[in-house]
């Protein structure tokens, strides 16, 4: 998020526009507000690789508060802003952050975590004063606009580049930092795997972005970046809403967007009144990634949009990258694209090479380095014996053109009676009846069989949870998969706990069943 020499070329040009209130920042003034911040971070003690943290909604400070990092030569960590206090404490901890921006929004939970984590010495928090700020032993706690403004407006004299440490979702598990190596050189010039992201996404100077996802996850965070180092304009969502989407990509004439699966099926269900109401003529380009896509539901977005969807598969750790555009995702239904940056293996239990199109874990020989910060052990967890590959845990087959398929998460993989089953299959196809906004399959303990096939739905407004309803959606996974991919029974929930980036935390909706502590909602 360094704007370099846009500053001066374009100093009046919108860098972001906030969605809501209409907001603009220019060039010009998001370059004093970094350089202010920079400052401040300095005058902190925070040095070249040290860390510090943002816990925050989409806001109008949020981008400068990484942009700082980003010419600092600093370690900044987007926390999940939907995190519980014990959650954010333990990532402040891990990452060793030095200081913490947030907001009055989230001022109560920043609060408690820092009870916990000595190591921070710095609170800032933005937007308009709603409360006293609060004192804390040790933290100097300060409005964010007010503290910025005690300092120079010019570069701090020793810019270097700075980099996300981002972490992790913790679907599986506790959250892990992902950390990569930082050069020292300026902050100008950005890591390669930015580079190479710039080249593929078919950015420019005139560009129009619409981001509508959380910006502490790691493609928003990546396509505004870009794009600020582009010359282009952001507009920034504060959260998701489709009818709200779509009316931005008609008034800021969108010519790029990044989206995730989820998105697309909530403007899919919207009525063709709806839906058809917007021009979206401007959209060139429309990104997707963060989790699996059902392909019906690309097909459908396809036929509404045309020939600019393009999918990627890549996670936040860079270990690898694939990607295909509409004509290749159409010859190969299904795929998340062919490698274009990493060394793919799809390997099986004994660490062999699988057979073209027999399923097995996605090993890559690192394109761009990393280790899992201040945790020395699961980096070697997702490291080969030799130490030349590694991976994420994710399931998929490589097809006869060298195209990589996703079945799912290793560690949600079901065993019945002997059988493997990967749930995604069966996720896909249930999103894709009316009367469902979301879904998630998973394994449950069976004494004879070991685990089945259990689904909770949520189901849509207007459509009530019943045997009946039960029995109309076991019926349509078996019209069309194997009776053993179909669950064998069905709950129902208000609401399921995905994440705004798209991915689902099914470990918390599975472990209710294996503590013996579910209870039926029909």
């Amino acid at each position: 998020m360094y704007p370099g020499s846009y500053a001066i070329k374009h100093p009046d040009r919108a860098a972001f526009i906030m969605a809501s209130s209409g907001e603009a920042v220019s060039y010009a003034a998001f370059e004093r507000r970094s350089n202010q911040l920079a400052h401040l971070l300095r005058d902190q003690g925070l040095k070249r690789l040290d860390h510090y943290a943002i816990f925050m909604e989409n806001n109008d400070r949020y981008l400068e508060s990484c942009a700082a990092g980003e010419r600092s030569g600093l370690y900044y960590t987007c926390v999940n802003s939907f995190l519980k206090a014990d959650e954010l404490a333990y990532i402040l901890q891990n990452s060793q952050s030095q200081a913490l921006i947030t907001s009055y929004d989230k001022l109560d939970l920043a609060v408690q975590a820092l009870e916990q984590c000595p190591l921070v010495r710095t609170l800032l928090v933005c937007g308009p004063q709603s409360e006293p700020l609060p004192r804390i032993a040790g933290v100097r706690s300060e409005d964010f606009a007010q503290a910025c403004q005690l300092y120079p407006d010019s570069p701090i004299a020793d810019e270097s580049l700075g980099t996300p440490m981002l972490y992790s979702s913790g679907t599986t598990g506790r959250p892990k930092g992902i950390l990569r190596p930082l050069p020292d050189q300026a902050p100008s010039k950005p890591l390669p795997l930015f580079d190479f992201l710039f080249k593929l996404w078919r950015y420019r100077e005139d560009m129009m972005v619409l981001s509508p996802a959380p910006l502490y996850h790691a493609a928003p965070q990546a396509a505004v970046s870009l794009t600020i180092r582009a010359g282009g304009t952001v507009v920034i969502m504060e959260k998701f809403d489709p009818l709200q989407y779509l009316s931005l990509v008609e008034q800021y004439k969108i010519s790029h967007s990044q989206l995730v699966p989820t998105m697309f099926s909530r403007m899919l269900k919207l009525s063709d009144e709806q839906r058809h109401a917007f021009d979206l003529s401007s959209l060139e380009v429309a990104i997707h990634a963060a989790a699996p896509c059902p392909p019906q539901v690309k097909e459908a977005m396809i036929d509404w949009w045309g020939p600019i969807i393009h999918e990627y598969y890549g996670a936040t750790e860079g270990l690898g990258f694939t990607a295909c555009d509409t004509e290749q995702w159409l010859a190969h239904r299904g795929t998340v694209g062919k490698v274009l940056f990493g060394d793919l293996h799809i390997l099986d239990e004994a660490m062999q090479v699988c057979p073209t199109g027999q399923p097995g874990t996605v090993w890559f020989k690192t394109g761009s380095p990393f280790e899992y910060f201040n945790d020395p052990e699961k980096t070697r967890e997702a490291t080969s014996a030799d130490g030349t590959m590694t991976t994420v845990g994710d399931v998929g087959y490589v097809d006869n053109d060298g195209f990589l398929y996703l079945t799912d998460r290793s560690s949600f993989m079901i065993i019945c009676g002997g059988v493997n089953i990967y749930p995604q299959e069966c996720e896909n196809l249930l999103i894709t009846h009316p009367w469902v906004e979301d879904a998630a399959v998973f394994g449950v303990p069976n004494p004879d069989l070991g685990e089945e096939v259990k689904a909770v739905v949520q189901l849509m407004p207007g459509t009530e949870p019943s045997k009946a309803v039960e029995a109309e959606l076991i019926a349509f996974c078996r019209a069309t998969l194997a009776i053993q991919k179909c669950p064998r029974s069905i709950d129902f929930e208000a609401s399921l706990p995905r994440l705004p980036t798209g991915k689902l935390y099914k470990r918390v909706l599975r472990d209710r069943y294996w503590s013996n502590q579910a209870s039926r909602i029909i």
